[in-house]
């Protein structure tokens, strides 16, 4: 199976799926002498921990990292950054009754057509629980990061068609769902209730804001900074629709509005989103992410068998109601990843 890893000079290898023994994965590329440790990533990987809030999966996992190499007395080594992460609490027979049959809307059916063999226990490989790996890469990336002082933050736009109003996003590490706002949390939560009540799910609105990115990071044609960005952002398994700057909004605008002046000072405005032409224009990078509702749901759906005959399936097992906040942490760190790639594929390109 190809597709393991992501980047090309900083190169994220994962591997596990989500029933296995546990997922890690291992990180090339790393440059030696940067501060890091388990501590640090263990504050991230909480963030996506299951089990937390009521939009959450019951399932109980400490998620807890052990580095196995590359990192020596705190210090990058510059040699191949080894983790593993235990599964501590599969429930394997929640899945049995479904081996043989296809649930909308995962990825069981294009599993099943590539390999003509999948592992049906909690979607094995296509589980939301690889991206453990991804949190761990983004955390050793944010090292990389702060060599150049750059920052990234993912929030929470949108739940469930409810939107935040961009209010105080110096708390937003702290506040349930990673909302923009304190107003917004107790109508989401109630919808959350509601559909809960329908054995439903939901999904939502995730904007990331990168600051301190230099100007003239990025290539002019296929690796465009924007277009890397959209293929790591749009590598998460929830994500259906990724925008950058004013996005679709540019579409139903005019070139006077959405050109962004330019001054003595600066540029006036920001409907780029930090990227012209492929390449950092120095602003604050600004992108939106559109994330599903979680597939797995409890009511009674239409489906078919591997063999295709026609039947009906209800759901079970533990699962997210929305994929919001615990997706936050992962798109944060896949922004992160395409960072540090880019900025020591620029480093490259300059020192040559």
């Amino acid at each position: 199976m190809s597709g393991n890893s992501f980047g090309q000079l900083f190169r994220l290898t994962s591997y596990g799926e989500s029933h296995g023994a546990g997922l890690g994965g291992v990180i090339d590329g790393c440059p030696a002498g940067l501060s890091i440790s388990e501590e640090e990533i263990q504050q991230e990987l909480d963030r996506r921990r299951p089990g937390q809030g009521i939009a959450s999966t019951a399932r109980k996992e400490s998620d807890t990292v052990h580095l196995l190499s590359g990192v020596f007395e705190g210090k990058t080594t510059g040699t191949a950054i080894g983790f593993h992460i235990a599964n501590e609490d599969q429930r394997s027979r929640d899945y049995s009754t479904i081996q043989n049959v296809f649930r909308p809307g995962h990825a069981d059916f294009g599993y099943d057509a590539k390999f003509g063999f999948r592992d049906y226990r909690g979607g094995g490989r296509s589980s939301g629980r690889e991206t453990v790996s991804r949190v761990v890469g983004g955390a050793v990336a944010q090292a990389v990061l702060d060599q150049y002082g750059i920052s990234v933050m993912a929030y929470t736009r949108e739940i469930g068609g409810i939107e935040a109003e961009l209010a105080d996003l110096d708390g937003v590490q702290e506040r349930p769902y990673f909302a923009a706002c304190d107003d917004v949390i107790p109508l989401w939560e109630e919808r959350i209730k509601e559909i809960m009540a329908q054995g439903d799910t939901l999904g939502g609105i995730v904007e990331i804001v990168v600051t301190g990115v230099p100007a003239g990071l990025g290539e002019p044609v296929f690796d465009k900074l924007d277009a890397r960005l959209a293929y790591a952002l749009m590598g998460v398994g929830a994500v259906k629709g990724v925008e950058i700057g004013s996005g679709f909004e540019a579409a139903r605008s005019l070139g006077s509005m959405n050109n962004d002046p330019m001054t003595a000072e600066g540029f006036a405005s920001n409907s780029a989103g930090g990227i012209l032409g492929g390449i950092s224009s120095g602003q604050s990078i600004v992108a939106r992410v559109a994330i599903k509702p979680i597939p797995s749901i409890a009511q009674e759906q239409q489906t078919v068998t591997r063999d295709g005959e026609e039947t009906t399936i209800r759901i079970g097992g533990r699962h997210d109601i929305c994929a919001i906040p615990r997706v936050n942490p992962v798109l944060r760190a896949m922004t992160r990843l395409c960072l540090a790639d880019m900025l020591l594929l620029q480093r490259r390109n300059i020192s040559l």
